[in-house]
């Protein structure tokens, strides 16, 4: 076991430092329209992008952890990145190797119309939540990150070194993030441990791990039958609907009856060990994926039960349209044949399968013989590979437990994720055998990406004992433990 520290004065130096300290510049934060650079084109000229940096970078700077730096690395033409150092602490900190903490502060535009009384850029405290766009996905982490590393100098408790990277266009599919681990190279060195606070919990009452991520691919796909518009009573039944035949070739992917996607370079086996994890957390937590969802009445879900929705989840390829052009308003709406129609469309892929691969099938599937000789395009963002989390070592399972316990009095569970994080598959190539953990507090009703967001704040107090238990382990391979005579944790 490693270094003993308590961890009940821990947890509640973390509790006061959120209420007293975090919140007011979260909610601040939360103000700034920050949006990731595939939302904002115009990013560089509007600053907001540099201004979320600054201001998390001021808070940053003002830790009381002794040596701790705080810059902005700004490459021309990229989004900015938020550094963080911390010296190694203690003797016995010192060679523990570094542990890198990500996050990222640019967020996804409103979505929609938000509840009365809420609003994107309008942070709103409501009991334990607040509410706001980016509040949990992901601005909470630069703070989780530092008030950890600042309750541990406040308990000379010994760590490692510590680097916190916040960029600044994961809700783009990080384009700009493997030029910077590049030029940053030298200064990151050898990683012994990976903290990546972006993912989700499945419920409140415990810590959670993601033990797999899908990967992403999102392309425009563009039907184009005539120049310009014409009247329907002189075009429809001669010129074919541009609409139509963009519904023939999403067919040549998913079959429109029930989902299922065709295309077998998108498609993968589901590993017996995670089916049998995601069948233990279906019967522990029934209606963990139906619960979470606002779905319609009446409306029939895909799965025949838990278990087959929390694997499709996590390791089945789904096929969703995103944005539509093309197509007006229906206030708008004319006698009209539209000269063409576009669809952005989202495809979620297995954690293990190769994305570029699956890009490559993708378009050659959607460009083939095109129906009746209409014109389509077809061009593919940066492909996101999925990931797998290593087996942890021991240190890190008994870590995560302890700071589990610390919170809710139970020890910490797994679960994969839907979403993608491309972060943790580059660093896995990056950094072959380090230790990987992805947390986050990403739970029910949060609606990251959606309206009415918001921040679970016991849920980021709990998230930020585990970096500090996290980090506290990584000098020397252990977890912190209580003395014999300590008192049973709450």
């Amino acid at each position: 076991m490693g270094t003993w520290f308590d961890t009940e004065q821990l947890r509640q130096r973390v509790e006061r430092s959120w209420e007293a300290d975090i919140l007011p510049t979260l909610e601040e934060y939360t103000t700034i329209p920050c949006l990731s650079p595939a939302f904002a084109p115009d990013w560089a000229e509007t600053g907001a992008l540099r201004q979320a940096a600054d201001l998390l970078g001021d808070w940053s700077a003002s830790r009381t952890v002794p040596g701790l730096s705080s810059e902005i690395v700004e490459q021309p033409g990229r989004t900015p990145v938020l550094l963080v150092e911390a010296p190694a602490m203690g003797a016995e900190g010192a060679g523990g190797g570094t542990v890198l903490i990500y996050g990222h502060l640019d967020k996804q535009p409103p979505q929609g119309e938000w509840r009365p009384g809420l609003g994107p850029y309008e942070p709103v405290r409501q009991g334990d939540r607040l509410f706001g766009r980016g509040t949990g996905d992901d601005g909470y982490s630069v703070f989780a990150a530092l008030c950890a590393l600042e309750a541990l100098s406040s308990l000379d408790v010994p760590r490692p070194r510590v680097l916190v990277l916040i960029e600044a266009s994961e809700e783009s599919g990080s384009p700009d993030l493997a030029s910077y681990l590049d030029a940053l190279a030298p200064r990151i060195g050898p990683v012994r441990l990976v903290i990546c606070l972006d993912s989700g919990c499945l419920t409140y009452d415990r810590l959670w791990l993601t033990s797999s991520l899908r990967g992403n691919l999102v392309a425009t796909v563009r039907v184009a039958v005539l120049s310009e518009g014409v009247h329907s009573g002189l075009a429809g039944g001669v010129v074919p609907s541009s609409f139509r035949i963009l519904r023939q070739l999403l067919s040549r992917i998913e079959d429109e009856r029930t989902g299922e996607i065709l295309l077998p370079q998108l498609r993968a086996e589901v590993p017996a060990g995670h089916r049998r994890n995601l069948a233990a957390v279906a019967t522990e937590h029934p209606d963990a994926v139906s619960g979470d969802l606002p779905v319609v009445e009446g409306l029939v879900l895909g799965g025949s039960d838990d278990t087959e929705r929390l694997v499709a989840k996590a390791w089945g390829p789904a096929l969703a349209v995103t944005g539509m052009d093309g197509i007006p308003a229906v206030r708008d709406a004319g006698n009209v044949l539209r000269p063409f129609t576009t669809a952005k469309i989202s495809v979620r892929l297995p954690p293990l399968i190769d994305a570029a691969g699956a890009a490559a099938a993708l378009v050659a599937v959607l460009s083939a013989e095109p129906p009746e000789g209409a014109t389509v395009t077809v061009e593919v963002e940066e492909p996101a590979d999925g990931w797998v989390a290593p087996d942890p070592e021991p240190w890190v399972t008994s870590a995560l437990d302890e700071a589990s316990r610390a919170s809710f009095g139970t020890t910490a569970s797994t679960y994969g994720e839907g979403g993608t994080i491309p972060f943790l598959a580059t660093l896995a190539t990056r950094f072959p055998g380090t230790q990987m953990v992805a947390t986050g507090v990403l739970g029910p009703g949060s609606n990251a990406h959606g309206p009415n967001e918001f921040l679970h704040i016991p849920m980021a107090e709990a998230v930020t004992v585990a970096v500090a238990h996290l980090v506290a382990a990584a000098h020397g391979g252990g977890a912190p433990s209580q003395p014999p005579d300590a008192a049973p944790l709450r």
